[in-house]
């Protein structure tokens, strides 16, 4: 009665697992939308700025961040030096930092290998969609949580490799009329609008538009590392100044 109760229950905790899997890989398709003209927009810019295909499919392989990718890529062409595209880069992906934060209470416990792959395939639409079912079902396993995890990205990371090949390899075939170039500010509006819920988001989105948008004189995108680091301390003197008051 025992080994019936524990095939069923193991069954049972299989098929949850499946399931969850299941409802990452539905919430994240739309996000192909964006991420098939992303993808191939930064293809047909790399190759353009001259690398060949297989340095382009290594590139986006090893990195697998659009918008550092393409801040790389720009820097690159404009001959800055690599201290300061490491560094830029680097910016534009210190979000990814608050992000592991943010997971690491659902996802923490994990085994080092399993956290390792979450640290790799964690992009934008991988955290938003896994954090927003975390708390929307907080009674979720660990095996539950990893499915989803891996749901929500097992689209993304192929579709993102085959379409940077695809636009690497047409290239200027692609007719500007297509305007691959909305992609990535409509996928950070969709991601980023509904998670300003609180005054310290507001103030950091406010301080890294504002500085990003005023800087731009600065050499090498530069203003773009100081809008991000001086909107996360905003945000964060926000947020104790509110507690203190509380």
């Amino acid at each position: 009665m025992q080994a019936e109760q524990s095939t069923s229950g193991s069954i049972g905790d299989k098929s949850s697992v499946r399931r969850a899997f299941l409802r990452g890989v539905l919430v994240s398709s739309p996000f192909l939308l964006v991420i098939i003209p992303f993808a191939m927009l930064f293809g047909v810019l790399a190759t353009e700025a001259g690398l060949d295909l297989l340095t382009v499919m290594a590139f986006t392989v090893a990195v697998f961040a659009g918008s550092s990718q393409l801040t790389a890529l720009q820097l690159m062409q404009d001959n800055a030096p690599a201290a300061v595209i490491l560094a830029t880069s680097l910016a534009v992906n210190l979000r990814m930092s608050m992000y592991s934060a943010a997971l690491t209470p659902w996802l923490g416990r994990l085994g080092l290998w399993s956290r390792a792959w979450v640290a790799f395939l964690l992009v934008d639409q991988s955290y938003a969609a896994s954090v927003a079912e975390y708390e929307r079902n907080p009674k979720l396993t660990g095996p539950e949580r990893l499915a989803y995890f891996f749901g929500t990205v097992v689209l993304i990371a192929p579709f993102w490799y085959l379409a940077t090949g695809a636009g690497a390899i047409l290239g200027a075939q692609i007719p500007p009329e297509l305007a691959l170039d909305f992609a990535m500010p409509l996928s950070f509006i969709a991601l980023t609008a509904p998670m300003l819920r609180t005054i310290p988001h507001l103030v950091a989105a406010f301080t890294s538009v504002t500085l990003a948008l005023t800087l731009t004189w600065l050499p090498w995108s530069s203003g773009i590392l100081v809008a991000a680091i001086t909107a996360m301390l905003a945000g964060a003197f926000t947020e104790m100044a509110l507690e203190k008051r509380a």
